[in-house]
C-alpha cells in the first residue's frame, strides 16, 4: 500500500497580491524525493520574488530532510533556475514543453545558500 503525500502551497506576495506561488509534494519518509512545481503570476513580478521562492521552498523541513528536488519551473524563468542552482547540488536542467524540469541533489548539514530569509506565507494543504 501506498503512503500519503504531504502537501503545501506557498505564495509570495506584493502588495496584498500573490506574485509567485509553489506547490510542494514530499513523501511521507523525509529521506525521499519532494516534488515542487513553481509558477509566477502573469502580472508584474517584482525582481527576486522567483528567487524568494525558491528560498521558501528549499528551507521547509521536509525539502531540508529530503535526499532530492524535482522542480518544475516555467521555460526562461531565469531567476528561479539559477537559485535552484545555487541552493542544490548536481543539478540538472531539461526543457519539456513550455517548462524546464530540474533533477537535484538536496546539500547534506547545512542550508547551503540562504542568504535571506524567505519571504510569503505558507500553508498547508
Amino acid at each position: 500500500m501506498a503512503s500519503p503525500d504531504k502537501s503545501r502551497h506557498i505564495e509570495i506576495k506584493d502588495d496584498d497580491q500573490t506574485v509567485a506561488a509553489a506547490e510542494v509534494t514530499a513523501a511521507e519518509h523525509a529521506e525521499g524525493t519532494v516534488r515542487t512545481s513553481l509558477h509566477a503570476t502573469s502580472r508584474h513580478t517584482p525582481p527576486g520574488s522567483r528567487a524568494r521562492l525558491v528560498d521558501a521552498v528549499v528551507d521547509l523541513p521536509e525539502v531540508q530532510g529530503s535526499s532530492r528536488l524535482e522542480a518544475t519551473v516555467p521555460l526562461g524563468d531565469a531567476e528561479s533556475l539559477e537559485r535552484l542552482r545555487e541552493r542544490t547540488e548536481d543539478t540538472v536542467t531539461r526543457p519539456a514543453g513550455s517548462t524546464a524540469l530540474v533533477d537535484a541533489d538536496m546539500p547534506r548539514g547545512s542550508q547551503a545558500g540562504a542568504s535571506q530569509e524567505p519571504g510569503g506565507q505558507t500553508s498547508g494543504s
